[in-house]
C-alpha cells in the first residue's frame, strides 16, 4: 500500500531540507528522501566542514606570525592533523543532527533511501532493507550536484581526488596540484598552503575566480603568489599519470609551452554536474539542459506537471543560499502564500580563502557590456582601523553606482578580511532598492570593518573623507 503525502522532497541538502521543513510548517504532509545524510553536500562535504578546516588554517597562520602581535612562542609549532580533520567532522555532525531534530520537530517523514519516479505522482524508494512506494501530487527535486570529471582524468579517491576525499585526507600532503581556481579550488589550495604544502593551481580561464570582478581576481592572484602558491592561468591540462604514491600533471599555456609537476595529490575542482541520472526524470518528461533540470524560475515547476526543482540540480549559480531561497519560494507558492520570488540579480557569492572574496550584482565589465555608465568607488582595508588592528590590511571594497539612476547600487566586489559577512549589508540594500545615499545616511559604528563599505560608497559618490 502506497504512503500518501502532500509533498515528497528528493534530497535533503540546503534546498531539500529547507523545503521540507517549511512545507511541514505550512501544513503540508511532507516526506524527505535522502540517499546519504541530512544536510546534503553543504553540511557534510562542502560549505560547513571546509569553513572549519579554513579556521584551522587561520589559526596556524596566526600562531606562525605570533611575533607580529608581540607574542613569543618557544619551541616548534606542531600540527595534529587528525584533530584538524576531526574538528571539521564534529562541526558537520552537529549541524546534521540539528537538521534531523528539525525534521522530527515539524513532523517531516525522513527516509534514507534512493528515490525513482515510477509514474505521475508516484515513486519507489529503496532503503537498506525494503522498497517503499509513495504517492504525492507534488514532487520537489533537490538532488544537488557533484564534482565534474575532466576528459581522461578519473578520480580514484587516492591520488586523484575530489572535495570529498580532500575533506578527510588521513595525512597532510607535502604537495598538491589543484585543477580549477574557482571557490572550491582556491579554498583547498589556501588550506593546504597554510600547513606548509607546496601548492600548484592550474586554471583554464585567463584569470583566477573568473566569475568575479577582474580587479578582485588580480588581487587574489597576488595574495596567493605572495604565500608561495604557484598560480597558472590560461592553462590546459594535457595529461595526468599516477605512478605509485605520486601524480604527474602536464599542462600547457596558450602559447603552447608545456610544464610538468609531480605531487602527492591532484584535486579536481573544475566545476560540478547535476545529480539527475537514474531518477526516472526522462520517463516523466522532465526536460534537461546540459544535465540540469529546466524550471520556470517564478514557480520552480519543471516541464512535467506536479514536478518541481530547486538548487544545484536546477542550474547555476551553485550556491547553498540560492537553493534555500528557491526552496522557500517554491513551497510557499505551493501552499497558496504570496512570495516575492528570488531576485537572481542580487544573489551574493562568497569564497572563504584568505583573503576572503564576496560580491553581489554586476561586475564593472558586465555593467559596461550592458551599456550602464557607472561611478566606481574603492576603499582599501589598509585605511581601516579595525583591519589594521587585526593585522589584516590587504584587500579593498569596490562599489559600482549607476550614474543615471539616482545613486542606485548595481554591484559590490570585495576582497579582504571579513568581506563574506560585510556583503550582506549591500545585498539587503540592493534587494530593498536602497540607494548609495541611504547607505551614507546610515551611521556605521567605529571602529568596524563595516566602515570600509560606507567609505567605498562615499568614494563612488565623490564624497569620501578618508581617501
Amino acid at each position: 500500500m502506497a504512503q500518501k503525502f502532500d509533498l515528497v522532497v528528493i534530497g535533503a541538502g540546503p534546498g531539500g531540507y529547507v523545503a521540507a521543513i517549511r512545507a511541514a510548517q505550512l501544513g503540508l504532509k511532507t516526506a524527505c528522501v535522502e540517499r546519504e545524510r541530512a544536510g546534503g553536500i553543504c553540511l557534510n562535504w562542502g560549505c560547513i566542514p571546509t569553513k572549519a578546516l579554513l579556521k584551522s588554517a587561520d589559526a596556524m597562520r596566526t600562531v606562525s606570525h605570533a611575533a607580529d602581535y608581540g607574542i613569543t612562542i618557544e619551541g616548534k609549532v606542531s600540527v595534529n592533523w587528525p584533530q584538524v580533520i576531526k574538528r571539521s567532522r564534529d562541526v558537520s555532525d552537529k549541524l546534521v543532527g540539528g537538521v534531523e531534530h528539525l525534521f522530527k520537530k515539524y513532523g517531516v517523514e525522513h527516509i534514507k533511501g534512493v528515490a525513482t519516479l515510477t509514474g505521475r505522482g508516484k515513486m519507489e524508494v529503496k532503503t537498506a532493507d525494503s522498497t517503499l512506494t509513495f504517492e504525492s501530487s507534488r514532487i520537489l527535486i533537490a538532488s544537488g550536484a557533484r564534482a565534474r570529471p575532466l576528459p581522461g582524468i578519473v578520480p580514484d579517491g587516492e591520488r586523484i581526488i575530489t572535495y570529498r576525499e580532500a575533506m578527510v585526507l588521513p595525512e597532510r600532503p607535502e604537495s598538491v596540484v589543484v585543477i580549477g581556481a574557482g571557490a572550491i579550488g582556491c579554498e583547498f589550495a589556501d588550506f593546504w598552503s597554510a600547513f606548509g604544502a607546496e601548492v600548484t593551481i592550474v586554471e583554464a580561464a585567463p584569470r583566477m575566480v573568473p566569475v568575479e570582478d577582474e580587479e578582485v581576481s588580480e588581487a587574489l592572484a597576488r595574495a596567493f603568489k605572495k604565500k608561495g602558491i604557484k598560480v597558472n592561468v590560461g592553462c590546459k591540462v594535457s595529461s595526468v599519470k599516477v605512478q605509485g604514491n605520486k601524480v604527474t600533471t602536464t599542462f600547457e599555456n596558450t602559447a603552447g609551452k608545456s610544464q610538468t609537476v609531480t605531487s602527492d595529490r591532484l584535486l579536481l575542482a573544475a566545476g560540478v554536474q547535476a545529480n539527475t541520472e537514474g531518477m526516472g526524470l526522462e520517463g516523466m518528461g522532465v526536460q534537461l539542459d546540459r544535465g540540469f533540470i529546466k524550471i520556470d524560475r517564478t514557480t520552480y515547476q519543471t516541464s512535467s506537471p506536479g514536478i518541481y526543482a530547486v538548487g544545484d540540480c536546477a542550474g547555476p549559480p551553485m550556491l547553498a543560499h540560492k537553493a534555500s531561497a528557491e526552496a522557500l519560494a517554491c513551497v510557499e507558492l505551493m501552499a497558496g502564500h504570496k512570495h516575492p520570488g528570488v531576485n537572481y540579480d542580487v544573489i551574493p557569492g562568497c569564497t572563504y580563502c584568505e583573503p576572503e572574496i564576496a560580491s553581489v550584482g554586476k561586475t564593472e565589465q558586465q555593467a559596461k557590456d550592458a551599456g550602464i555608465e557607472v561611478s566606481v568607488g574603492r576603499f582599501p582595508f589598509s585605511a581601516n582601523g579595525k583591519a589594521l588592528g587585526a593585522g589584516r590590511s590587504d584587500g579593498f571594497i569596490k562599489v559600482l553606482i549607476n550614474k543615471k539612476d539616482h545613486g542606485r547600487i548595481i554591484g559590490v566586489h570585495a576582497i579582504g578580511y571579513g568581506v563574506t559577512d560585510l556583503v550582506a549589508e549591500m545585498s539587503l540594500a540592493m534587494t530593498s532598492e536602497a540607494t548609495a545615499y541611504d547607505i551614507l545616511a546610515a551611521i556605521h559604528p567605529h571602529p568596524t570593518l563595516s566602515e570600509a563599505m560606507m567609505e567605498a560608497v562615499a568614494a563612488a559618490l565623490g564624497e569620501s573623507v578618508h581617501t
